[in-house]
């Protein structure tokens, strides 16, 4: 008779096996850097996923209440980044389970959660000490956003990244670039998160806080959308290999 161990080491497996779930072997690992092992896991835990996700949406509306206050009505929609990846996050994966995924919308989800995921935790080790939160709660925040980077990493497994996706989101993200840091749309009113600093205090350099941030987040829309393109490339290309292969190749 099996242990209690060996049970469950069995259960581990069953769960985190590809088994089921969509195969997406083969990427180079700075394309897909999350084990596969957890990969499988998220995937066959995908509704719990979605519902985590938006409970950090409905966290992130209640963080950024302040700034909605202050904010014009006509700007409101560009005001919560961090929210609005989580929610696009939730969708690209609701879609996928329901059997009708968006390539557009795992595009947005790809390109949100590595830019927001990756810039929130960027502004608070800049300006860490400037944050008018407990320690607990700087944790929460900087740990929470490198785990939207990991999950986006895992939605390789339900996209392909065409082209025309990847341009949607490179359409939508250079638009909140704009109107973020460069092109005010109603007055003088900062779209972008607002940091705990004001926008011309000097970081290094003869930088200003507002510059860095804004390079901030310019390098990790570029970064994201390059990767989305080298994601769409590397699974074409794989997908090309499996259709060509002889009766007698692997597949």
């Amino acid at each position: 008779m099996g242990t209690d161990g060996d049970v469950g080491r069995t259960w581990l497996r069953r769960l985190t096996s590809d088994e089921g779930l969509p195969d997406r072997a083969g990427l180079p690992r700075h394309l897909a850097p999350v084990p596969e092992r957890l990969e499988n896991l998220g995937l066959r835990f995908a509704w719990a996923v979605v519902a985590v996700n938006l409970l950090g949406t409905a966290f992130g509306f209640w963080y950024y209440r302040f700034q909605f206050a202050e904010t014009p009505t006509a700007l409101l929609p560009l005001v919560p980044d961090s929210p609005a990846a989580t929610l696009l996050f939730a969708a690209a994966v609701a879609t996928w389970k329901l059997g009708r995924p968006q390539e557009w919308l795992i595009a947005l989800a790809f390109v949100g959660n590595v830019v927001l995921g990756a810039w929130t935790p960027f502004v608070l080790l800049l300006f860490g000490s400037e944050f008018p939160v407990s320690i607990a709660m700087w944790n929460f925040l900087f740990w929470s956003h490198l785990a939207m980077v990991a999950q986006a990493f895992v939605l390789h497994r339900i996209g392909d990244f065409p082209t025309r996706a990847v341009a949607v989101a490179a359409v939508w993200y250079g638009l909140n670039l704009v109107v973020d840091y460069f092109v005010p749309v109603l007055g003088d009113h900062p779209h972008h998160t607002a940091i705990p600093v004001d926008p011309d205090h000097p970081v290094a350099l003869g930088a200003e806080a507002h510059d860095v941030v804004a390079a901030g987040a310019v390098t990790l829309v570029i970064a994201a959308l390059v990767t989305a393109m080298a994601i769409g490339r590397a699974l074409d290309g794989l997908q090309r290999d499996r259709s060509t292969a002889g009766p007698e190749d692997p597949p």
